[in-house]
C-alpha cells in the first residue's frame, strides 16, 4: 500500500474550565435534570458459559433505525467503577449525549453547544458540514466498558468478543438494522478510547469507522498501537481518528501515535481542542466531535 497522507487540524484556543478529571465524583457537582429520550431501550446480558460476566447497554434506536449507521459508544473510568448500570448510561445521564444529538439535528451549532471549548475556526467548519447535509443520526449502543487492571491488548479480547459476537448481532436483532461494515463504528473517551482503538483495529472486517477520545494511552504505547492500526488497514480500509485537548494529560502520548502513523503511512486525523479532561469536555466537544465525525463519515460523507 502507498503514502496515504491524512488531514491534521490543530486547533488551538484557551479554555478556562480547570481539569478535575473523568474519575471522580465531584466532577458531577454542577449535572442537570436529563430529559431521557424514550428511544433508547436498556440491553441486559445475564452472566453464564457463553457470555462470562454479566453486561449491560443502553440502545438508541432512531426513527429508520435500520438504514442509519451504528456506533458503539464507549465510557470512561469514572462510570466503570461504578458498576453495570452507571456505565451504561454514562453517555446518555453523565456525558447529556441526546442534548448534543438533539443540537445537531437544530444547527447552527453555537460556543455555548459545546461549553465553550471550540475554536471558532472549528465551529465555523461543523456548522458549514450540517449546512451541506443534515444530521440524520444513528443508532448508538453504549455498553458498560470494563475497568481491567490488565490494559493489554491480550486482555481487552473478552471484551472484545462481547461486542462482536453478542452486542452487535443484539443490536441487528433490536433495530432491524443491516447496515455493514462501512456504516458500524467504534469510539470511546479515556479509558473508552483505549479500549476502543484495541477493539476497533483489531476487528477491521466489523468496523470501517475507528476513533478515539482522549485514549487513555502512555507513551511508550505509540509504537504498538500504530502497528495494531497498520495491520488493521492491510486487511480493510477504514477512517481513523484521535481526538485530545489541550489540558488532557494523554495528549503527548495521542500525539506521539498520530507521528508513529504517520510514519507507517496510516491515513487518519488528529484533532487537539481546547478545554481539559473532564466532565465538561465530555459533554461538549467530545460528544459533538464523536456522534458529528461518525454520523458524517459512515454515511460515506466528508468529516467536518
Amino acid at each position: 500500500m502507498g503514502p496515504m497522507v491524512r488531514r491534521r487540524q490543530v486547533l488551538t484556543s484557551l479554555a478556562a474550565l480547570a481539569w478535575t478529571g473523568c474519575r471522580g465524583g465531584s466532577s458531577r457537582a454542577d449535572d442537570r435534570t436529563i430529559e431521557v429520550d424514550t428511544r433508547w431501550r436498556e440491553l441486559r446480558f445475564e452472566a453464564g458459559a457463553a457470555n462470562g460476566e454479566a453486561q449491560r447497554a443502553l440502545l438508541l434506536v432512531p426513527d429508520g433505525a435500520p438504514r442509519r449507521p451504528v456506533l458503539v459508544a464507549l465510557h470512561g473510568r469514572g462510570e466503570a467503577v461504578r458498576g453495570l448500570d452507571a456505565g451504561a448510561r454514562g453517555w446518555r445521564d453523565d456525558y447529556h449525549l441526546d442534548r448534543l444529538l438533539r443540537r445537531l439535528q437544530a444547527p447552527p451549532l453555537t460556543s455555548d453547544d459545546l461549553g465553550g471549548l471550540v475554536a471558532p475556526e472549528r465551529l465555523i467548519q461543523m456548522n458549514a458540514s450540517l449546512q451541506r447535509a443534515p444530521f440524520e443520526g444513528m443508532v448508538i449502543v453504549t455498553p458498560y466498558t470494563p475497568d481491567n487492571r490488565d490494559r493489554s491488548l491480550a486482555a481487552s479480547r473478552g471484551f472484545a468478543r462481547f461486542l462482536v459476537e453478542q452486542l452487535l448481532p443484539r443490536v441487528r436483532t433490536e433495530t432491524g438494522n443491516g447496515m455493514g461494515r462501512q456504516a458500524t463504528g467504534i469510539d470511546g473517551v479515556s479509558l473508552g478510547g483505549r479500549l476502543a482503538l484495541q477493539v476497533g483495529l483489531s476487528h477491521p472486517e466489523m468496523f470501517g469507522a475507528v476513533a478515539a477520545l482522549q485514549p487513555a494511552l502512555q507513551l511508550g504505547e505509540a509504537v504498538a498501537f500504530a502497528d495494531l492500526a497498520h495491520a488493521a488497514v492491510q486487511k480493510a480500509p477504514l477512517a481513523l481518528r484521535l481526538v485530545s485537548s489541550e489540558r488532557d494529560p494523554f495528549l503527548p502520548a495521542v500525539r506521539a501515535l498520530s507521528e508513529k502513523l504517520d510514519e507507517r503511512g496510516v491515513a487518519h486525523e488528529f484533532h487537539v481542542t481546547p478545554g481539559p479532561h473532564d466532565y465538561a469536555w465530555n459533554r461538549g466537544p467530545g460528544g459533538a466531535e464523536m456522534a458529528l465525525w461518525h454520523e458524517r463519515v459512515q454515511r460515506g460523507l466528508p468529516p467536518p
